[in-house]
């Protein structure tokens, strides 16, 4: 298909676009990296190279704004761990195990799960990188798969106040800045610490022009001070993505609403780890702009239909719950499944500042899916194309997945992907981890002991700052006071 023009022919189309239309027995017509027209029955380029999409769903491809690529050589790892276990293994004991070739195998490995499963845009919330070395693995592996990605730079190892001063980073991120192939952030989190020392990665993110993105809002981590702290220096922006905010404050989403930030809902892992209840009622209350995120597959799936069908239903069940402790009963649900399909669409592009993504709009890039599966009864009647999708359909259903466009899975199959290559890179990168760590810790840390002390107080042991209100008992379970 090289080359040549793609129709993707009489499926039901989700444009995305402002009126979020629809159209019924709609062709997308792509020349080049660019969607050139969306219609019912398109007249075409001569060698066009045509996609039936009869009986399925043709849609914008879905953004994913906060993955921990790195982890992934270690899925399903951490299945039963909470949140402070996850601290312990990769910020205490473990993190620093990890070598460059490691680094590389989870995000070559993440890289084509993103695209198997429909998500064309991914953000590689790297903090891992506790070396140049590592910032360059990463990136490599990422450059290798034809998808879209931004690469987040972090070290949980180190402040950010140091790693951004150390001359070897700065000059990684000078040069990253003009990668035509790779967006770059930087990725750190503000512990509420009076002195502010994040100060200093702050101000390289507004020298070199770049958003960060925090995990903001995070039971026994990050809490309203930090957002305090950013908002009073200046340092909330459009660009800045807030992760999980899922502990904060109404002060704090009206910091957020009123700087123009958005927020990333993990669904899976807030509910699972214990960061907070997802935050979509907050977030919809205070018109602040949302995107999904599947944060790490050592726990959960990495695809943003379990992310879309998670989200509705915590929304949901949150409603329906403080409706009773009322006494009252809830006849009509306020989060839709159209709104969660515009989340993991539009919202991760706006999110990225990406206006040429997000929805099949003439001139728009070509990221395109389709989602259509002949084999399964489940892929009919096709009644309600949102509720389809967010409840329905999962990445087995991924039918063609264009990127740029370029077709990248087709017919359910990557196309030009060596899983054999890449099982083999995954697999030396498990027999060195289990060898590093020893059988014993290996085994015991899928199921690891509660950890005791300090620990528990703090998971930024780069920092001797700790503080009692990442714990403050909340009125309800739901965040507030």
């Amino acid at each position: 298909m090289a080359g040549r023009p793609i129709l993707l022919r009489g499926g039901t189309v989700l444009t995305m676009d402002d009126a979020h239309t629809i159209v019924d027995n709609g062709d997308v017509l792509i020349v080049d990296d660019r969607i050139a027209a969306v219609g019912p029955a398109l007249d075409v380029p001569e060698n066009t190279q045509v996609v039936d999409a009869s009986g399925g769903i043709v849609m914008p491809g879905m953004i994913d704004t906060h993955r921990h690529m790195w982890q992934t050589a270690m899925r399903a790892y951490g299945a039963d761990w909470t949140l402070t276990q996850y601290f312990v293994w990769y910020y205490l004991e473990h993190g620093k195990t990890f070598r460059p070739e490691d680094i590389h195998a989870g995000n070559l490995t993440s890289a084509w799960e993103s695209l198997e499963a429909g998500v064309t845009t991914t953000v590689d919330w790297s903090h891992g990188l506790q070396s140049v070395d590592h910032a360059e693995a990463a990136a490599d592996a990422l450059r290798a798969v034809p998808g879209r990605f931004v690469l987040a730079y972090g070290n949980i190892q180190a402040g950010p106040w140091e790693w951004t001063a150390d001359p070897a980073v700065r000059s990684f991120l000078e040069r990253m800045r003009d990668d035509s192939q790779l967006g770059l952030q930087l990725a750190f989190d503000v512990t509420g610490d009076p002195a502010f020392p994040e100060r200093a990665a702050f101000e390289v993110a507004r020298e070199l022009g770049l958003g960060v993105t925090t995990h903001a809002g995070v039971w026994g981590a990050t809490n309203d001070n930090g957002i305090k702290l950013m908002h009073e220096n200046e340092f909330m922006t459009p660009q800045n993505i807030y992760v999980h905010a899922a502990t904060l404050t109404t002060d704090s989403y009206q910091r957020i609403a009123a700087t123009g930030g958005s927020i990333s809902v993990s669904t899976e892992s807030e509910q699972s780890a214990g960061q907070g209840y997802p935050p979509t009622w907050q977030v919809r209350r205070h018109n602040i702009p949302v995107s999904l995120s599947m944060d790490t597959s050592v726990w959960w799936s990495g695809d943003l239909f379990s992310s879309m069908r998670t989200t509705l239903g915590a929304d949901r069940a949150r409603e329906h719950l403080e409706a009773h402790m009322k006494g009252a009963t809830v006849t009509h649900s306020h989060l839709r499944a159209e709104h969660v399909v515009d989340w993991a669409t539009r919202g991760g592009a706006k999110a990225l500042g990406r206006d040429d993504l997000g929805s099949l709009e003439p001139g728009k890039k070509a990221d395109v899916i389709l989602i259509k599966n002949d084999s399964s009864p489940v892929s009919f009647p096709l009644i309600n194309p949102y509720g389809q999708v967010a409840f329905q359909s999962q990445r087995g259903d991924v039918h063609t997945v264009i990127v740029d466009g370029r077709v990248v899975k087709y017919d359910h199959q990557l196309v030009g992907c060596d899983l054999t290559a890449i099982r083999r890179e995954v697999e030396s990168t498990v027999e060195y981890l289990r060898e590093a760590l020893g059988e014993e810790a290996w085994r015991s840390g899928m199921n690891p002991e509660l950890p005791e002390g300090e620990v528990l107080d703090n998971p930024y042991q780069y920092t001797d700052y700790k503080s009692d209100s990442t714990r403050e008992a909340r009125g309800t379970i739901f965040g507030e006071r």
